[in-house]
């Protein structure tokens, strides 16, 4: 291994995989919904914002319509 690489010279490819990669957002949650996705995580043992990530995919997947009538 080298102790110095000229970064000018390597070969810069576009990664393949950029259109999957996560979007940081920032989002205001009821601390009810983040206590329950806390709580599902440690039963899990898969991080929350993970699982709330898993179950808005699981939204998009399956075209869940929101039912804002709940009052």
């Amino acid at each position: 291994m080298r102790e110095e690489y000229e970064i000018s010279k390597l070969n810069p490819r576009v990664n393949p995989y950029a259109k999957s990669l996560k979007k940081q957002v920032t989002i205001n949650l009821n601390s009810e919904v983040v206590d329950y996705f806390k709580n599902q995580s440690v039963s899990t043992g898969v991080p929350y914002q993970t699982l709330i990530n898993l179950y808005l995919i699981d939204c998009v997947r399956h075209n869940k319509k929101i039912d804002i009538s709940w009052k």
